[in-house]
């Protein structure tokens, strides 16, 4: 299951407010740059809060990618290898 139809499932598949999931890389950059801002200070709390709740969207976004990453290479690393034996899992 990709992170979108994970989200819509969470959301509810009529939620049009919603806008498209990034990938890993867009929501990675968007969250460096969020947090640049509120490292660089000047922001009412409003803002703040505002900027750590989208921050906080963007992390779990970025999870999702890396957690169905970690899962396509276990696949991978599963049809790799010759029966009865383990992988050394590098996660």
């Amino acid at each position: 299951m990709s992170p979108t139809s994970k989200s819509t499932a969470k959301n509810g598949a009529g939620d049009a407010a919603q806008p498209p999931r990034p990938g890993f890389e867009q929501a990675r950059d968007e969250l460096t740059e969020l947090v640049k801002r509120l490292e660089a200070g000047g922001l009412t709390l409003e803002q703040s809060l505002q900027l750590w709740e989208r921050g906080e969207q963007l992390a779990a976004i970025c999870e999702e990618w890396l957690e169905g990453a970690r899962a396509r290479m276990a696949t991978a690393m599963t049809r790799q290898e010759p029966a009865g034996e383990t992988p050394d899992a590098p996660f």
